[in-house]
């Protein structure tokens, strides 16, 4: 599973740090690394939906309150299979 993050200047003043630090905490933790490639990016050009998140290339736009909601709903049951 590949997920890119902007890191972009709109997306960092809506809070990109908190997400790519959540999803690298949750990839740490469930030692991941060989199952989720993290990944930046400058701009995806929907600034004005958030941050802007892809995983597989399937868009989605997240502030740093939804992303626990996020990564329980979308990524965990993915990879439920190799979290120890």
């Amino acid at each position: 599973m590949k997920i890119t993050i902007c890191i972009g200047s709109s997306c960092h003043i809506k809070g990109s740090r908190q997400i790519v630090e959540a999803l690298s905490a949750f990839v740490s933790e469930h030692h991941l690394e060989d199952k989720i490639e993290l990944g930046g990016t400058f701009c995806m050009d929907r600034c004005q939906e958030g941050v802007c998140v892809t995983v597989d290339d399937e868009f989605y736009s997240l502030t740093p309150e939804t992303v626990s909601d996020f990564i329980k709903n979308r990524i965990s049951p993915e990879v439920s299979e190799f979290i120890q």
